[in-house]
């Protein structure tokens, strides 16, 4: 059958027997399944793995029901289950749907999320090992002997171990092998995975923390669905608090799924779970391999994995057995998925706690004002940790107002927080500078005429990246060197930097302490994760004095000989238009001043701004966090912002400005009439063109009882988009560009 006789077949109700014609869907951006044909004595149930054909190519796909017969016998083409038998577990599948009805997304695109380890459902491939055989080699060498008493022990070893640790050729391995000295033996494609002790190494909790972890213990026995927010200060020990919850589950034989929000979080992470089970979770984040992948996936599928740790792709994981959902650090914008299938991993990651029949504990010290009136109103328990741990305490939050501290020209570091670095170095102690902007200075201009360098991709400014020579376009990639002379007026050598970035920070830090062992960390001069943990770990061991850097540096790390923690611009946070722009600042202020004072010595912590009197800024210096929630949560259930209201953002982007402003007009005029809803413009999107495709924007806000998704597709079932145009639907946006 060609892919044109190819028809949707409707989605199927849960326990549907499935006769030899069958629905599949494969893993591509469509609506739904396919009618496919089976071998004669196949009965795959719903969640079967098969292989199907369309058009030339061959595809892993699922068995997701019965099929829409639309289609006659002899256009159906042959769908083969794949050996093995394997099949996703049927929560993943209702997941899966769910998640294509919520974001709109089609369902096939949504099934690719959960399929992304190649060659997972493929045989599986043995590896040839080598033992201590029966046989005495008949001709003994020196380097034989060595082999031979490498090998007393019995174990079996691959033919690359032993030949460098007894410092022999491959030759030597195998012509002992081939003499009977070594006996051949087959062993799996991967080692098994380590299983982690819930009792290892138990801590001793405070009074808080034993009545939140108790309260989470049972929520893991009762195998239901339960959400709690664990809230507690910076330092008050969330992680080992849930990691009671995590020694239940193993108990119970379950498993755990621990959602981070950055990979470079995991280094310490991984260590303090070594720590207290006994060895690491198994790992699932953009930076594994392809064989890592298949590896995990396999034991995830198998139940062999029993905690995996990993980003926000990894709620998309096939678990034989759930157990328990942690998400850490649930506040952080990083769980936002803004490309492909847009979604919302901590949202999701409820969703599929329900669906599992699991609990959910959202974790941290500034939770999403969402997350904050669930608790608040009794939808999600409220475990609460007032105080750090142990005899650690909050740090001393000042600020700086900079209208009063002037500084000479190109200068960022004022003089209070100067002086506070200094006396923190002579102390023997760590300071950490933030600045929540790359590069060296987000805006190069001509001194003569004005005139700025631009993206020729994107209606952004070049930012100076000094370390490498280079204007960079922090959206598209677009590089170019910065010109000798000005390509509007001519003057030479008239370009100049303005405003800071952590380059320049740096260079200014230099000048002043250039004793100082000063480490900067961006996703530029850190470009790898490997480069951050190691960053990350040479400032735990005392082998960095300063650490300069952006929102990196901010999140979940724990030094504890930090004791100075400054913000060099607090003013950056503010987005027009962006109805969580303030609650971002605070949060991100908050986890930086977090960092600061968490073992026995107090922490200080300097706040550079021009306007003190902000709420944000006063919130900080007070430390009434909850007041500031609560002032937050008037503002926008007075806007009708989220929590209070439902948004939807509908970008349209082309390469031709006039298609897309005309297709934008005409999706405006074609959306229906509904009571609570509105719909705003369309306008240009914050940054109009975008790796050089022009861009428009509509909103959609809707009361917060009212089904937007709906509304959404009967308004998108009666337009058309033209070809050339491309539609992205993000619904709940939490970013407006």
């Amino acid at each position: 059958m060609t892919h044109s006789a190819l028809k949707p077949a409707a989605t199927p109700a849960l326990g549907t027997e499935i006769s030899l014609r069958t629905a599949v869907l494969l893993p591509l951006p469509l609506s739904g399944p396919y009618d496919y044909a089976l071998p004669r004595g196949a009965v795959p149930v719903r969640g079967s793995l098969v292989r199907a054909p369309l058009g030339k190519r061959e595809l892993l796909g699922v068995v997701w029901g019965k099929a829409e017969g639309a289609v006659s016998e002899k256009k159906l083409r042959e769908a083969v289950p794949i050996a093995s038998g394997q099949r996703l577990p049927p929560a993943l599948l209702d997941f899966v749907a769910w998640v294509s009805r919520y974001t709109l997304a089609p369902l096939g695109a949504v099934l690719a999320l959960a399929l992304r380890a190649p060659g997972a459902f493929d045989a599986e491939i043995t590896r040839t090992a080598f033992k201590i055989g029966a046989v005495k080699p008949e001709r003994m060498t020196e380097a034989r002997a060595r082999v031979l008493s490498f090998m007393e022990d019995g174990l079996s070893r691959a033919q690359s171990e032993i030949a460098q640790t007894a410092g022999v050729t491959p030759a030597v391995v195998k012509s002992l092998a081939d003499s009977g000295a070594l006996e051949r033996v087959a062993l799996p494609e991967f080692m098994p995975l380590p299983v982690p002790e819930p009792d290892f190494d138990a801590v001793v909790l405070s009074p808080d923390q034993a009545r939140a972890a108790t309260h989470l213990r049972e929520a893991v026995k009762a195998r239901e669905f339960s959400a709690s927010l664990l809230d507690g200060v910076t330092g008050s020990g969330k992680t080992e608090t849930y990691f009671e919850g995590i020694a239940e589950a193993l108990a119970q034989g379950r498993q755990t799924l621990i959602l981070l929000p950055e990979i470079a979080l995991t280094v310490q992470f991984l260590d303090r779970f070594a720590a207290r089970f006994g060895c690491r979770p198994a790992e699932w984040h953009s930076d594994l391999t392809q064989r890592e992948r298949k590896h995990i996936y396999r034991a995830v599928l198998s139940g062999e994995a029993r905690v995996v740790a990993g980003a926000r792709s990894a709620l998309f994981l096939p678990f034989a057995s759930l157990g328990l959902i942690i998400v850490d650090e649930e506040h952080e914008q990083a769980y936002k998925q803004e490309e492909g299938v847009i979604y919302h991993a901590r949202d999701m990651a409820v969703v599929r706690a329900r669906l599992e029949h699991c609990p959910i504990v959202l974790a941290s010290a500034t939770p999403s004002l969402e997350t904050y009136m669930n608790a608040k109103s009794g939808r999600y328990e409220w475990l609460k940790l007032a105080r750090r741990h142990g005899t650690a305490s909050m740090p001393l939050v000042k600020l700086i107002d900079l209208r009063a501290h002037r500084g000479e020209a190109g200068q960022w570091i004022s003089t209070p927080l100067r002086d506070a670095i200094r006396e923190t170095l002579a102390a023997g102690e760590q300071a950490l500078l933030f600045l929540n902007r790359r590069g060296y200075a987000p805006l190069t201009l001509c001194a003569a005429c004005g005139h700025k360098e631009t993206c020729r991709n994107c209606s952004a400014w070049l930012v100076e990246h000094r370390y490498r020579g280079r204007l960079i376009c922090h959206h598209c990639g677009y590089e170019a060197g910065l010109p000798k002379a000005c390509p509007q007026c001519g003057a030479e050598k008239s370009f100049v930097a303005c405003g800071p970035g952590v380059e320049r920070v740096a260079e200014e830090f230099r000048a002043a302490f250039p004793e100082a062992r000063l480490a900067v960390a961006s996703s530029d001069t850190m470009e790898t994760p490997h480069a951050i943990q190691t960053a990350i770990t040479a400032m735990a061991k005392g082998e960095i004095d300063v650490l300069i850097g952006t929102q990196i540096v901010a999140k979940g790390h724990h030094f504890p000989q930090l004791t100075l923690a400054g913000v060099i611009d607090a003013d950056l946070g503010g987005q027009a238009g962006d109805p969580r722009a303030a609650e971002r600042s605070f949060q991100l202020l908050h986890q930086v001043s977090g960092r600061a004072g968490r073992a026995e010595k107090p922490g200080f912590v300097l706040i550079q701004t021009r306007n003190p009197d902000d709420p944000v800024m006063c919130a900080l210096a007070s430390g009434d966090r909850d007041a500031f929630l609560e002032e937050e949560a008037v503002s926008r259930e007075r806007m009708g912002s989220p929590p209070f209201g439902r948004l939807a953002s509908l970008i349209l982007a082309g390469a031709d400005a006039d298609k897309v402003r005309v297709t934008s007009r005409a999706l405006a005029s074609a959306a229906p009439k509904a009571k609570g809803i509105s719909v705003w413009g369309p306008s240009p999107a914050f940054y109009q063109v975008l790796r050089g495709r022009t861009r428009e924007r509509l909103l959609v806000q809707a009361g917060r009882s009212i089904d937007i998704q709906l509304f959404l597709r009967e308004w998108l079932a009666a337009v058309k988009i033209p070809s050339g145009v491309r539609l992205t639907i993000d619904v709940d946006p939490i970013s407006f560009f």
